[in-house]
């Protein structure tokens, strides 16, 4: 009988491949003190019409119909929401 054997072949990188580190890279890195992050590195874009937090009060009954309806609830609301603002239905 024949075992299976993993394949252990692995890609071999080479270490002189490794990038250089320039001016650029340092200035795009996260800086941490510790496991304290002082400055984030180059991330994502601003985004052009950012979604702002704030607070709201609803009905219980609401809120747990709202829940209950699955993950990304509060993504729905705000598109509900939306279209109601922008049809003028308020």
């Amino acid at each position: 009988m024949r075992a299976k054997s993993p394949d252990t072949k692995k890609e071999w990188v080479d270490p002189d491949d490794a990038p250089e580190l320039d001016e650029q890279w340092f200035q795009n890195a996260h800086v941490y003190i510790g496991d304290t992050l002082i400055k984030r590195g180059v991330g994502r874009p601003p985004i052009k019409n950012a979604k702002e937090m704030l607070s709201l009060r609803l009905d219980s009954d609401v809120l747990e119909k709202l829940r209950a309806s699955g993950k990304g609830w509060q993504t729905r609301l705000s598109k509900h929401i939306k279209e109601a603002v922008l049809k003028g239905a308020l």
